[in-house]
């Protein structure tokens, strides 16, 4: 699901309205409103790899939750290193398979050798890098004391998941967003107002500048060749917005 697709303009104000005027009594409720709202957003666009999203989030929780009751220091950096390896391990072969295989064959082909190199076709998973960070930067802190492991699984599931942040960040810290989960919050229409026209504002720098401005930039640098220096500088500047 995008931000600017029809499914999003349906989907958060039917998620605004029942976070602030259904579950808005309790703020446990609404986490879990927030939790399955970003587990529908993140299934819209493929729903197999919910599970591997739900996956890290459960090694994150239980090694912060080991790394915690550690009184040795060894064991609580054994958990640290699992949660880091596994982590990095999926982010680099979903983000670096094809590239590394593709890159081999080349490199053998130069060399005059032709080998037949199987290559399987991995999807990236959409946000794979950001709640992945998010994870590390959790477990880290947890790991260097700066903050106590988070035993309640939905408020920290929805650090990692909140689908504002899910799939372009930015990467927040488990000291400055967990605080916010976890305390009641109370409407605002000031607020509201406010977060209503960054969000229009947003729209209409992607879809009125930022859309319009990529036609010409793939013009120009699909014929790059072809193009004189300055049209290549104006292609540059536009890339940038």
């Amino acid at each position: 699901m995008l931000f600017n697709s029809l499914g999003f303009l349906i989907f958060l104000p039917v998620v605004f309205f029942l976070y602030w005027f259904i579950f808005n009594k309790k703020y446990e409720n609404q986490n879990r409103l927030l939790l399955l709202a970003s587990f529908y957003f993140y299934a819209c666009w493929d729903w197999r790899f919910l599970f591997l999203l739900i996956f890290s989030i459960g090694l994150d929780y239980f090694s912060a939750l080991q790394i915690d009751r550690s009184t040795i220091k060894s064991r609580a950096k054994f958990w640290l290193i699992l949660s880091i390896g596994i982590n990095l391990g999926f982010l680099g072969f979903f983000k670096y398979y094809n590239f590394f295989i593709d890159s081999f064959s080349e490199l053998l082909a130069g060399f005059g050798l032709g080998v037949n190199v199987w290559l399987l076709s991995i999807v990236l998973p959409v946000g794979i890098s950001f709640y992945t960070f998010h994870g590390l930067s959790y477990i880290i802190d947890v790991y260097k004391k700066r903050i106590s492991a988070e035993k309640n699984f939905i408020d920290y599931a929805v650090f990692v998941s909140y689908f504002p942040l899910l799939v372009a960040g930015p990467i927040e810290r488990a000291t400055h967003l967990l605080p916010q989960i976890q305390k009641k919050r109370i409407f605002s229409y000031e607020q509201a107002a406010d977060g209503l026209r960054q969000i229009l504002w947003g729209f209409f720098k992607k879809m009125v500048i930022a859309d319009n401005c990529a036609h010409l930039v793939n013009d120009i640098f699909n014929n790059y060749e072809n193009q004189n220096p300055v049209t290549l500088i104006i292609g540059a500047v536009l890339f940038a917005f």
